[in-house]
């Protein structure tokens, strides 16, 4: 009686050791360098966002934490993010912090419900010219949220944003036994510091913690104009924090060849998200650029993400005192870089290669994105656009085969292909509603009626046949357009039993 309890408990610890042990000396060092590297980044999008660092700083630590142990990708990255943090900057300018964090918990419940209803098995339905069009704009947008940091400020900003790239991207051909953004912070800090150069640092941008992350209820009044304030930020963070979240995982499955659950991730994300919340911490997702650098450092289990959020708040609070003369221009470099590394330059060199349809989404759903900064508006106008262009190539693909029978009074038309409301022109010019015969056969052996429009053109067309006094025959259609058909047509003889 107990071996099936026996079964049930060696499945459950085989697969913890899987998610958790499977390489624990690889996870906890791809984990540091992971969690040292998402501080430059935590802060730059707090800055973006227009809040305090130690938020974006909080949310990281608490999110990489959380995921880990509830989310549904070993392996994946999630903390604040830039695709986020663009999200929010009006909702600061206009109402605050606190605001922000409202928005936050709320937007953790939309997602905890978008995991519950199993939306995750949606994204195949977001086809790759629009998810290409999302990074790219993502990146765009992140450059462009540095130029402010690069205007009206003194020439000594730029000399140290062009050396700090020179780091980033030569000390990779040397070494890469630390992660170069990492060095280039090390090295602009300590030469800021002993130079004493008069340039922006993160201590100017605000106070960073001294403390782990305390509760506290976010202090707005709880009442519908608040709800009215938050909603629409909600929403909007809960499906773009998603939507990167299950690219994010997608891209990890294919470099670790293993599946994920996204529904878990939803939720996952959905519950970290409302904790955060808090705690003084901003929303955030899966990191695609952080997710990439665990998987190359050796990080595959759940222990990898744990260690990045636990190496991240040891390091704000034990090397305070460097992070806060940290300058400015070190973390618009380092930003740079992220901007430079998100863009998919081959989506504009393969244009010439790639169908003319695909490039049309892919720089609307960028375009869209950029103008609007709303990346939830971005993705849905590229998915409705990619939907229509290939409705109107499955119209096209309407072929009808003509046969005369019984010396020429009988013509038999052999319909092939997918008949909807887009099929409509290819459909009906295929029929001589002139023709002189006696009978006509609409063969329906390979096509399929999918709408009330397929069924209204075959219900025009044999009333066109009959007005001109030719007998008309619908046969072979499948049991669905058959129900179909029975359903919506007009014309109760419209249905043949005859088999020819």
């Amino acid at each position: 009686m107990n071996i099936p309890n026996l079964n049930v408990r060696s499945l459950n610890l085989r697969a913890l050791k899987r998610e958790w042990l499977v390489n624990p000396k690889a996870d906890l060092l791809s984990g540091a360098v992971v969690g040292l590297a998402l501080i430059p980044e935590a802060i730059a999008f707090s800055i973006i966002a227009g809040v305090d660092p130690k938020v974006g700083l909080y949310a990281s630590f608490i999110i990489a934490v959380i995921t880990s142990f509830l989310g549904g990708r070993p392996g994946s990255i999630s903390a604040a993010t830039g695709a986020m943090a663009l999200l929010m900057v009006d909702l600061v300018k206009e109402h605050g912090l606190q605001y922000l964090l409202a928005a936050t918990f709320l937007t953790g419940i939309f997602q905890v419900i978008f995991g519950i209803l199993q939306l995750g098995r949606q994204m195949k339905f977001v086809p790759r010219a629009v998810m290409i069009g999302y990074i790219n704009a993502l990146a765009v947008l992140i450059f462009m949220a540095q130029l402010p940091q690069l205007t009206n400020v003194p020439p000594m900003v730029y000399v140290l944003t062009v050396l700090s790239l020179g780091i980033i991207y030569i000390l990779p051909r040397f070494t890469k036994a630390v992660p170069s953004p990492l060095v280039a912070l090390a090295v602009m800090t300590i030469a800021a510091i002993a130079l004493r150069l008069d340039v922006p640092t993160v201590g100017d941008m605000g106070e960073l913690p001294t403390t782990p992350p305390l509760f506290a209820l976010p202090q707005v009044p709880f009442n519908l104009e608040t709800l009215n304030i938050i909603l629409p930020y909600s929403l909007t963070l809960a499906i773009v924090g998603l939507l990167a979240s299950f690219l994010t995982a997608s891209l990890v499955d294919d470099l670790t060849d293993t599946p994920s659950d996204k529904n878990q991730e939803a939720k996952g994300q959905g519950i970290a998200n409302m904790v955060t919340a808090f705690f003084g911490g901003m929303a955030g997702c899966g990191m695609i650029g952080q997710s990439v650098i665990n998987v190359q450092s050796g990080g595959r289990g759940r222990l990898s993400s744990l260690a990045a959020g636990i190496f991240l708040l040891g390091a704000i609070l034990f090397l305070q005192d460097w992070v806060r003369q940290m300058p400015m221009a070190a973390l618009v470099a380092v930003m740079i870089m992220v901007s430079i590394g998100t863009f998919r330059w081959s989506s504009f060199t393969n244009i010439p290669r790639v169908p003319r349809s695909e490039v049309v989404v892919m720089l609307t759903t960028m375009f869209v994105i950029i103008f609007t900064r709303n990346f939830a508006l971005g993705v849905a106008t590229g998915i409705v656009m990619s939907t229509v262009f290939f409705s109107r190539k499955i119209a096209e693909l309407v072929l009808v085969d003509r046969v005369m029978l019984e010396e020429g009074t009988h013509r038999v038309y052999k319909v092939s292909g997918q008949i909807f409301f887009l099929s409509r022109d290819e459909f009906m010019a295929s029929f001589n509603f002139a023709e002189l015969v006696e009978q006509v056969t609409i063969d329906l052996n390979h096509a399929h009626l999918w709408d009330q429009g397929a069924v209204e053109m075959l219900d025009k067309a044999v009333q066109k046949f009959r007005r001109q006094g030719i007998e008309v025959n619908v046969v072979g259609l499948n049991e669905a357009s058959t129900t179909l058909l029975n359903r919506l047509a007009t014309d109760e003889e419209l249905i043949s039993n005859d088999p020819s």
